[in-house]
C-alpha cells in the first residue's frame, strides 16, 4: 500500500474523555487476532493510566473521518525513569518522554503512517530522551525503531503477564533518521 494523506490531530490530558473510545477502537482492530490475551484485554486500563497523566500527549491520524492509528505517551517522573537501571551513568540531561503506544490499523500499515505518528508525537518535545518498550518477539519492529534512532538497552518485564520487553532509548537532540 502506498502512503495515504493522513490528517494528524493532537490531543492532551484534558481530551481523554473525547478520544478514549477512538483509542480503544483502533486497538481492537490492530489486535483483533490477539484479544484473547489477558494482557491485551487490559488496554483500557493503560489508556486511562497514561491519559490520567497531566503531561499526556497523543497524536491520532485520520483518513477522512476514519482513525487509522495513534501514538501517545507522557513525560517520565524525574529520577524514576525505568531505563536508568540499564545504564551505568545517566546522560547529563536525563529528561525523558515515555512513548507508551504506537498503533496503526492493519489497512494502513506499511504506508509510513507509523513513522509519521511517532515523529509528530516527539517533535518539539522539551525532553532530551524518548524511551519505549518493544516485544522482543517482534524483531522487525525493533529494527524499525533502531532505524528511527533508538538503541537497545536491556530488557524489562513491567507486569507478571507482560512480555519481557526490550528497553529502547533515543536521544531527541539528534535528528531522526529518514
Amino acid at each position: 500500500m502506498t502512503t495515504t494523506a493522513v490528517e494528524l490531530r493532537r490531543f492532551g490530558h484534558e481530551d481523554l474523555p473525547a478520544i478514549r473510545q477512538t483509542l480503544l477502537a483502533v486497538h481492537a482492530d490492530a489486535y483483533a487476532d490477539e484479544m484473547d490475551d489477558e494482557f491485551n484485554q487490559r488496554f483500557p486500563w493503560f489508556v486511562d493510566h497514561w491519559g490520567g497523566h497531566p503531561g499526556f500527549a497523543c497524536v491520532i491520524g485520520y483518513d477522512g473521518d476514519e482513525p487509522v492509528g495513534f501514538a501517545y505517551g507522557a513525560p517520565a517522573a524525574p529520577g524514576r525513569e525505568w531505563w536508568r537501571e540499564h545504564l551505568s551513568a545517566p546522560p547529563a540531561d536525563d529528561s525523558t518522554f515515555s512513548v507508551s503506544e504506537l498503533m496503526v490499523r492493519p489497512h494502513w500499515r506499511k504506508t509510513g503512517t507509523a513513522k509519521l505518528l511517532h515523529e509528530t508525537l516527539l517533535e518539539d518535545r522539551p525532553e532530551s530522551l524518548a524511551v519505549l518498550l518493544v516485544d522482543p518477539g517482534h524483531s522487525k519492529v525493533e529494527a524499525l525503531y533502531e532505524a528511527w534512532g533508538y538503541r537497545r538497552l536491556g530488557n524489562r518485564q513491567p507486569f507478571p503477564d507482560s512480555p519481557n520487553f526490550t528497553v529502547m532509548l533515543r536521544d531527541l537532540r539528534v535528528p531522526a533518521a529518514t
